[in-house]
C-alpha cells in the first residue's frame, strides 16, 4: 500500500512539473512560430564578462540552457567556457551530437549565445587565482572524458553527462547540474558507484536511469529513468524534473 501512495506521489509531481514546465515555456518564448533550428537565435546572450577588459583575470563560467525544440520543456544543454591570466578570448567546450565522429567540441559557439533561440543561465561562475588554478584541472577531465564518441540524448552519455564528468574531476568548481540535466547521472554499468557531479558526497546510478545521489551541492535526489526529484538543503530548494530547481538560487549565480 505504501509503494502505491509512493507510485501515485512521484506520478503526480511528473505531472505537476511538466505542467508549470509547459506554461512557463509558453509564457517565455519569444520566437516566432516559423522560427527553425537554422535560423534560431544564436547571438550573445551578454552574460559572459569582456576577456579583453578583464585580460588580467583568469575566468571559468559553466552555462546551461533548454535544448531546442519540444525537448527544452524536459532538459537542458550545457557547457564550460574559460580563459587564462593574460588571454582575451574565451575558449568553449562542450558535446554535439551532429557534424563529427568525435562528440566533444571545442568552440563550437560563442561564448554565452543564445542556444538556438534559448537563453542560458550562469551555473558557476570562478575568477583569480582560483580559477587559473582549475582550468588545468579542467583540460584534463576534458581530455579524460570516457565516451568522446558517443552520444544517447537519453539516458546518456550526452552534453550533461560530459559536463558531470568535469564537475567530479573539479570538485573545486562546486557544479550544482539542474535536476533536469537529464545524462548527468549516467554511468557505466560496471561503475556505479561513485562521485555525484558536484565531485563531493556520493552517487549510486544504473546506467542513469535508477539511482540516488547525495551531495554537498546537490542535496539528496533520487533519479528515476533520467528523471530527478530531490531536496536541496545548501540553498533550500525543491529539485524537480522537467522544471529543475525552484528555490534560493546557488550565491555564486544568484540574481543572474
Amino acid at each position: 500500500m505504501a509503494v502505491k501512495w509512493i507510485i501515485l506521489c512521484f506520478v503526480g509531481v511528473l505531472l505537476l512539473s511538466f505542467g508549470y514546465s509547459y506554461a512557463r515555456a509558453a509564457h517565455t518564448k519569444t520566437e516566432p512560430a516559423s522560427q527553425n533550428w537554422a535560423t534560431a537565435r544564436r547571438d550573445s546572450a551578454g552574460i559572459a564578462p569582456d576577456p579583453v577588459k578583464l585580460r588580467s583575470t583568469a575566468i571559468v563560467q559553466i552555462y546551461a540552457a533548454p535544448t531546442y525544440g519540444w525537448r527544452g520543456l524536459v532538459a537542458v544543454h550545457p557547457w564550460i567556457i574559460f580563459k587564462r591570466e593574460g588571454e582575451t578570448a574565451f575558449t568553449r567546450y562542450d558535446v554535439i551530437s551532429w557534424g563529427s565522429t568525435n562528440v566533444v567540441r571545442r568552440n563550437y559557439a560563442i561564448p554565452d549565445g543564445y542556444w538556438f533561440g534559448s537563453k542560458p543561465k550562469l551555473l558557476v561562475d570562478h575568477r583569480g587565482a582560483q580559477a587559473e588554478e582549475m582550468i588545468p584541472k579542467i583540460i584534463a577531465a576534458i581530455k579524460s572524458y570516457p565516451y568522446p564518441h558517443t552520444y544517447h540524448a537519453w539516458p546518456g552519455p550526452n552534453s550533461n553527462t560530459f559536463m558531470a564528468h568535469i564537475g567530479r574531476e573539479v570538485p573545486d568548481l562546486q557544479l550544482d547540474m539542474p535536476s533536469n540535466a537529464i545524462g548527468k547521472d549516467y554511468r557505466g554499468i560496471t561503475n556505479p558507484i561513485g562521485l555525484p557531479p558536484s565531485g563531493r558526497g556520493v552517487q549510486v546510478s544504473v546506467l542513469g536511469l535508477l539511482g540516488v545521489t547525495l551531495g554537498v551541492e546537490e542535496g539528496v535526489e533520487v533519479n528515476v529513468l533520467g528523471l530527478n526529484l530531490g531536496v536541496d538543503f545548501k540553498n533550500p530548494a525543491l529539485r524537480l524534473p522537467f522544471v529543475g530547481r525552484v528555490g534560493f538560487d546557488n550565491p555564486q549565480n544568484a540574481g543572474l
